[in-house]
């Protein structure tokens, strides 16, 4: 029986890629709306960016893409609604680095497999976390530091937005890499966390790029470094933890996964469709102003992050003794 190939727009770029997944569906990917989750609230970095690409791939496939916000538990409930979902790559995941690596290891029963239950599709982009302290902390990098916090220990705090978030385990790892004893102080937010660290009330920080950056350059709060492995192009001039303490890195970044056992087909057509995107010059600039460094991989690539971060994070939570229910 002759197959029969609908070919409009874009689509016809990727259709020769597909000629397996049609065989078996009879019908051209995609031939209806796909739906990207994300687990976090709406307004946040994950749900401007989905929505960001979403609205550029619905071009691209001449077939409606819509976000949909699955908040709850950290992340936890899209995460798992996603690995439920047929296997078809008509339902998507836009995840947090701190959801897929931190949450199996914090969370008593997180509900997912971070690698047996999804198909790593791409990395989308790469938020850049900064190690921050108040103006009045004589330290000027991050050897003084922690040479500062070895000479005075329990007496510097560092805040963060809440237990278990992936600022309070950055800090936890600065102790661990340090060898010093800083007390953590959570914070409802992150917002809260930067003000009492301006006010002097807490002395450290871990936050965002892109939330403290107007705190840096008012002088309000003193950077000491990225904790990207290699310095960002969002601050180039502003040096990275691991070049003053080897190993002391860790990136957030936002990557894109299917349900495990999506035809590879799929993959490698959402993997070519959406780097296309990835790299349009009004899609960098949207995640610039977020704070967001376009990075986009390859499957294999964030499949190889995803377990790398996995090891990373388990030794840094389970030495935190953080753990939620």
């Amino acid at each position: 029986m002759k197959r029969r190939t609908v070919l409009t727009g874009a689509m016809s770029l990727a259709a020769s890629t597909l000629a397996g997944a049609q065989a078996r569906s009879g019908e051209p990917y995609p031939s209806k709306p796909i739906t990207i989750v994300v687990p976090q609230a709406p307004g946040g970095a994950n749900d401007v960016i989905g929505r960001a690409l979403a609205q550029k791939l619905a071009v691209v496939f001449g077939s409606p893409v819509v976000v949909e916000n699955r908040q709850g538990a950290g992340g936890n409930v899209g995460t798992v609604h996603v690995a439920r979902q047929p296997k078809d790559g008509y339902t998507l995941l836009l995840n947090a680095q701190s959801a897929q690596t931190i949450n199996p290891f914090l969370y008593r029963k997180a509900g997912f497999d971070p690698v047996k239950d999804f198909d790593p599709v791409m990395v989308v982009g790469v938020a850049p976390y900064i190690l921050v302290v108040n103006p009045s902390v004589p330290a000027k990098n991050v050897r003084e530091l922690a040479a500062l916090a070895k000479a005075q220990p329990g007496k510097l705090n560092y805040a963060s937005s809440g237990n278990g978030t992936v600022n309070h385990m950055l800090g936890e790892m600065f102790r661990k890499a340090t060898g010093t004893d800083i007390v953590h102080v959570p914070y409802k937010g992150a917002a809260a966390a930067a003000t009492d660290v301006i006010g002097g009330q807490a002395q450290i920080a871990f936050g965002s790029i892109a939330g403290l950056l107007p705190f840096i350059k008012s002088g309000q709060l003193r950077a000491l470094g990225v904790c990207t492995e290699k310095r960002t192009a969002l601050a180039p001039d502003m040096p990275t933890l691991h070049e003053s303490i080897p190993g002391l890195h860790a990136n957030a970044w936002y990557g894109l996964f299917a349900p495990a056992g999506t035809p590879r087909e799929i993959i490698n057509k959402l993997h070519g469709d959406i780097t296309k995107v990835m790299n349009d010059p009004e899609m960098k600039d949207k995640l610039t102003g977020l704070g967001v460094e376009a990075a986009p991989s390859t499957p294999d690539q964030l499949a190889a992050l995803l377990k790398e971060d996995l090891v990373r994070w388990a030794r840094i939570v389970k030495e935190s003794g953080a753990q939620l229910d």
